[in-house]
């Protein structure tokens, strides 16, 4: 087809692939597409949105004719749109010179994007928009469709080796201009001191275009990434989005906004009142979501590590670096790092405290370690372990101080509120503390700080773009003394202009953050205690079910108040895993953090002894008052997290107790009316039974009346009426009603079938057995001395 005709085709086509910006139409839904599902349709998307498929072949034939295409400002997230509708253009050069006053008759504003712009806007968007989609939880969203084009688009237009791959061209021979600038339809403020494109300020310099394919085409690869960083991370408020501005444009943008507001409205109050809460944006990425970004980290830190070396002479490297070796060599700090960081502090704020966080988490760890996406790869004799973090990497460390430092102090609060028992909780702290404690990197982060907290020598205060432009060159800074100032000088450039001039920085390695260190490590030795409890717990209860415990006659336990955990349905083989976490875990903290071995002695030491008598269990925090035990702030948390509980039990009539899902209701009912009215027919010949002091009155005593409960309730400060009830001797038979009980008789039956004893016998044999049982169980009984017999 012409051209022409595939102009009026193409946003149509891009709606039905990728759905509608409004989520109404679900498109191809690749987010649920999967080869394992649906090979065929798998396939052949993937072929048909393949960098050199036919889509982008379209989008392509339509760029050379310099079609434009309009994208609704409405939909762009929050902070740009509220910029744009307010006309103050934002900082990114992705909206230059594209906003457009609607046409006659239409609503809203709108960009005036060109074909490839506008192919990518919506396939980025689409993660964001179509959340009312079906997705299947049995599908992985890293084996999705959508998934493995993100993949493959980061690989062709970023790639690691070679250059960009030209795009097929429909004149044989000729090539296909890059996007010429366009005048704006719209007076707009500027947004601070954004930066030229690469390809501009590069193609100034260069004899010919042609010379070099990638000086042509960088602008598809600088184009892909401000798509997916601005759809992607720029999600949060305008005014966090102005707290990374400089201080001069904040007060030209507060100047503008006064007198709009006065000018149209008339109270400058009401109107920024307004304005706080038309700007906050109600945010919550998906776990996919947090996925593909961490496909985009990880990619983008491969990408820059294959920078090549520098050569010696500055002038040769002027004139022989190609503009994606540029584009290598600012693609983290300039496109990403801002948006990251507020990003990723807004989802350690948000997030839920689950283990659904564990994607965030390494996200997070991924961008940390860019040494890990070096070419260069360890020895296989090596063990991971023992590889220390090399020096040159600390400039990366020191000029993304904040996101070691500040966001692991977040991650020590959210832990600090997790349940470390669950082995998903202590498997995050694991991980985190693991990769803190690789040999060298503790360090260099401290020397980050202190290169932070050194005072300022020259300048007062700095903008952090000034020392990444060219006019700020080695002249500039020969009145400093040596690198370790200018090493400081990018510390306090990062730090500030992502938390601004007026920022109190707390120290990774200070008393603060070391306070709560020591009470995450207090939680560990808790959880682990905990853990232990857990397994013994189901130790006992495994060896109390066996066959021959199946068969007593005694009543069945009714004061069960054991809590379980998730650790009970997944096993013994989990729960020693956790406790394989958690100690390795406080073994790297000791190692960051140089903890004192004996206060973590004692520390432990006391979590052991704040168990109850038995070992097994320890109380929540409480104090003694009047009324009996209140909880304290940190029993409230202990309790409701599960790192302690109280053994609750039934301190009532037995009796009364509700039925149990293991008894007969009809045989509870009759039994106790049978044993209400033995008892009341014969209580004084039992409490004279009772009173006895040879063997028959033990065993009276013993199987006719409970001491235990008896003592509890005496002194319970929980029961205020204890003459209410009957606590003296009585018969109870509720035992029989309980289905084990049922089918203990029907087996015993059954088995004396085979010997040819009738119902009488039978009867006979389990009175007789019944008794012996009791004679037993009464010489085991307390006070009962062997030498008096």
């Amino acid at each position: 087809f012409s051209p022409k005709e595939l102009h009026s085709i193409f946003p149509w086509l891009v709606e039905s692939i990728f759905g509608s910006l409004d989520g109404i139409i679900a498109g191809w839904n690749l987010r649920c597409l999967q080869g394992r599902t649906n090979p065929s349709e798998y396939s052949v998307a993937l072929d048909f949105l393949d960098p050199s498929g036919p889509m982008m072949k379209l989008v392509y034939k339509l760029q050379a004719e310099e079609y434009r295409y309009d994208f609704p400002v409405s939909y762009l997230p929050g902070p740009v749109k509220a910029s744009i509708q307010e006309q103050v253009l934002p900082e990114c050069s992705l909206y230059h010179n594209k906003v457009q006053f609607p046409s006659s008759g239409g609503l809203g504003l709108n960009l005036a994007l060109n074909p490839f712009e506008y192919y990518m806007f919506y396939f980025a968007i689409s993660l964001i928009t179509q959340k009312n989609s079906p997705v299947n939880h049995h599908i992985s969203p890293s084996n999705s469709a959508y998934f493995i084009l993100v993949d493959t688009y980061l690989k062709c237009f970023l790639p690691t080796e070679g250059s960009v791959l030209p795009p097929p061209s429909s004149n044989p021979g000729g090539a296909m201009p890059s996007p010429t600038p366009r005048s704006p339809s719209v007076p707009f403020t500027s947004y601070g001191m954004h930066h030229t494109s690469l390809l501009k300020r590069h193609i100034a310099h260069q004899p010919s275009v042609n010379a070099d394919p990638a000086s042509q085409e960088i602008w598809r690869s600088e184009t892909l990434l401000q798509i997916f960083v601005e759809m992607w991370l720029h999600h949060y408020s305008l005014e966090m989005y102005q707290k990374m501005q400089s201080p001069h444009v904040k007060l030209e943008v507060l100047h503008y906004r006064l007198s709009i507001s006065s000018k149209h409205h008339g109270s400058p109050a009401q109107s920024s009142y307004q304005a706080l809460h038309a700007y906050q944006e109600s945010f919550k990425p998906t776990e996919e979501h947090v996925l593909v970004v961490r496909l985009l980290v990880k990619h983008l830190h491969a990408f820059s590590n294959s920078l090549k070396p520098e050569p010696l002479s500055p002038s040769a490297h002027s004139h022989t670096a190609s503009p994606l070796e540029e584009f290598k060599r600012v693609v983290i700090p300039r496109f990403v790092q801002e948006k990251l960081y507020i990003f990723l502090q807004h989802c350690f704020g948000h997030w839920p405290l689950d283990a659904s966080f564990r994607a965030v988490l390494e996200m997070w760890l991924s961008y940390l370690q860019p040494w890990r996406y070096a070419p260069e790869k360890p020895p296989q004799s090596v063990e991971p372990l023992s590889r220390s973090v090399s020096d040159k990497w600390a400039a990366f460390i020191q000029e993304n101080l904040l996101m070691y430092t500040k966001l692991f102090v977040g991650f020590l609060n959210r832990a600090l509120r997790t349940d470390l028992v669950s082995p998903k909780n202590a498997l995050m702290v694991f991980r985190v503390a693991k990769v803190f404690a690789q040999p060298n990197l503790a360090e260099m982060i401290l020397k980050g700080e202190q290169l932070f907290l050194e005072p300022e020598l020259v300048i007062p205060h700095r903008q952090h773009r000034l020392f990444m432009t060219p006019t700020l060159g080695g002249s500039f800074f020969s009145s400093w003394p040596p690198a370790i100032t200018d090493a400081s000088f990018k510390v306090k450039s990062h730090v500030y202009s992502l938390e601004g001039q007026d920022f109190q920085y707390k120290q990774m390695f200070g008393t603060e953050v070391r306070n709560l260190v020591l009470k995450l490590a207090q939680l560990i030795c808790q959880a682990q205690q905990t853990a232990k409890s857990i397994s013994d717990h189901s130790a006992e209860t495994m060896a109390s079910q066996s066959f021959f415990s199946w068969f007593r006659f005694t009543p069945p336990e009714m004061n069960g108040s054991y809590t379980g955990n998730d650790l009970d349905e997944i096993g013994q083989d989990s729960i020693k895993k956790t406790d394989e976490y958690l100690e390795k875990a406080l073994e790297y903290l000791c190692q960051i953090f140089k903890l004192n071995a004996a206060q973590l002695t004692q520390m432990m030491t006391k979590c052991g002894t704040a168990q109850d008598e038995n070992g097994k269990k320890q109380l929540p925090d409480c104090i003694e008052s009047e009324d009996g035990l209140i909880l304290t702030p940190l029993g409230r948390y202990q309790l409701i997290n599960g790192l302690r509980r109280f053994e609750v039990q039934y301190q009532g009539d037995t009796e009364l107790q509700p039925i149990r899902s293991y008894e007969n209701a009809t045989l509870v009912r009759l039994l106790f009316r049978l044993s209400s009215a033995l008892n009341e027919r014969f209580a004084d010949q039992m409490d004279e039974l009772c009173s006895r002091e040879d063997f028959v009155g033990r065993l009276c005593r013993y199987h006719l009346t409970n001491p235990h409960l008896i003592q509890k309730v005496r002194y319970s400060p929980m029961v205020k009426d204890r003459t209410s009830q009957n606590w003296g001797p009585r018969i109870s038979l509720r035992f029989l009603a309980s289905y084990r009980t049922l089918i203990s008789f029907l087996m015993i039956y059954f088995i004396a079938s085979w010997f040819y004893i009738g119902p009488v016998g039978c009867t006979f044999i389990i009175l007789v057995g019944y008794f012996l049982y009791a004679v037993i169980m009464t010489f085991f009984s307390e006070g009962w001395k062997p030498h008096e017999h």
